[in-house]
């Protein structure tokens, strides 16, 4: 996905949760077990603060943390995302 479409996707905070809670749930229909999601959540939330710009007050809200986290609160956050989108 190129980074114009990550940024059409991530408009809105709701469409952004959407997004990414399909994307959960894709995952984890191929087995991907909740561990290996979550590490990538963290890897993907690596790539979209350092090339996307937040479009959502949320979005700013969830980079200003991860912009000031520490490995392991960036794990933190990147599991609470998931678990988030995956509540839908």
């Amino acid at each position: 996905m190129d980074m114009p479409q990550v940024n059409k996707v991530s408009a809105n905070w709701e469409g952004w949760k959407n997004f990414m809670s399909q994307a959960v749930e894709f995952a984890a229909e191929l087995g991907v077990s909740s561990d290996q999601i979550t590490t990538l959540a963290h890897k993907i939330g690596n790539i979209l603060a350092e090339n996307v710009y937040p479009s959502a007050p949320e979005q700013k809200v969830l980079k200003d943390l991860w912009m000031q986290a520490d490995d392991h609160e960036k794990q933190t956050l990147a599991n609470l995302v998931t678990r988030l989108v995956s509540s839908k």
